[in-house]
């Protein structure tokens, strides 16, 4: 069975220290690079997400724009 295009399905272990190693198909396919920050968001019926780069910094410009009311913290 093949993959429909640009949809992929990797594992991961996690280890003691509750670390988890991202495979390298994944981080090739993403441009996931040592040093990067990832965000992670939870939902405790549908599970862990991890966004694209993108998103983190979509989030935090949104959240930090003062033309948006984002900006008075």
């Amino acid at each position: 069975m093949s993959n429909p295009k640009g949809k992929y399905a990797w594992t991961a272990t996690v280890g003691e220290k509750g670390q988890i190693v991202i495979p390298k198909q994944a981080r090739d396919v993403f441009g996931i690079k040592p040093g990067d920050t990832l965000l992670l968001l939870g939902d405790e019926e549908r599970g862990i997400a991890i966004p694209n780069k993108g998103a983190f910094s979509e989030l935090f410009a949104a959240t930090f724009d003062e033309k948006k009311g984002g900006g008075d913290l």
